[in-house]
């Protein structure tokens, strides 16, 4: 029975024996192996120029196909359970194995010119919807680190500056009010933190030259606690409060004067 078919549209073996079935309406797991194989051997004798490795694959198909028609003439084969076998089985599975594929990258090939017909439109967002940030948990920063702890290294540091004041001296002359900006010490903390990585919470209030000093740097930590440029710590029950920087540890924060050391 001669087949009218066109050389180059068939992608592989598998491709022209699913054709083949199709063609025929035939039952994917009854395949009538002579009359596919009679056809599959005319398609193959047509392919006179071809590539010789794409003939090649055509060829090893045509083997096995006639390699399962002379096993179907034999007496059936039964394995161990005493069950047939059917020479059929593993070209079956191949079979339905590649249809599989074959309809999932026609889905894709689908998918692929759709997503060509697909405009996109930019992010429009309002104003007070991008700039708004979401409120900090002080208690989930914090974790198991008390607050009360904070407090304490703090107090004892503010008693330490009021200490190193001669009481008697003090008392003399003209004191001018010093002056201390929140966002100055802010970046001050913030660049410290930046090149030193990792550091003591007291050693840093240590630092400050006075009162003032302290308390600004106290409060200008929790700021940037809770805008996410530091992380505080504690190993163990009493040990020391440690600092790390969340930023890279690049380009220092532009200061517009450094007064607060």
């Amino acid at each position: 029975m001669a087949i009218d078919v066109k050389l180059n549209v068939f992608e592989g073996p598998l491709d022209l024996l699913l054709h083949l079935i199709d063609k025929n309406k035939i039952d994917i797991y009854d395949i009538p192996i002579s009359e596919i194989t009679d056809q599959y051997l005319e398609y193959v004798e047509m392919m006179e120029k071809e590539d010789m490795e794409v003939m090649s694959e055509f060829m090893v198909m045509a083997a096995t196909l006639i390699d399962i028609k002379c096993r179907m003439l034999l007496p059936k084969e039964e394995d161990e359970k005493g069950e047939e076998i059917d020479p059929r089985e593993e070209l079956v599975r191949q079979l339905l194995e590649y249809k599989e594929y074959k309809y999932m990258a026609g889905r894709l090939r689908i998918k692929m010119d759709e997503a060509g017909e697909v405009a996109v439109r930019g992010q429009q967002l309002p104003k007070e919807v991008m700039s708004y940030v979401p409120p900090v948990d002080l208690d989930e920063m914090l974790k198991d680190l008390s607050f009360d702890r904070l407090k304490d290294v703090f107090q004892f540091v503010l008693q330490r500056q009021e200490d190193k004041i001669d009481p008697v001296r003090s008392r003399f002359g003209h004191i001018e009010k010093e002056e201390v900006a929140l966002p100055e010490k802010m970046t001050f903390v913030r660049n410290y933190a930046r090149k030193n990585k990792h550091f003591s919470f007291r050693r840093l209030l240590e630092k400050q030259h006075s009162k003032m000093q302290t308390i600004v740097t106290f409060l200008a930590v929790l700021e940037l606690m809770k805008t996410g440029k530091i992380a505080i710590s504690q190993k163990e029950i009493f040990g020391d409060i440690e600092i790390d920087s969340l930023e890279y540890a690049g380009e220092d924060v532009p200061e517009k004067e450094n007064k607060n050391g």
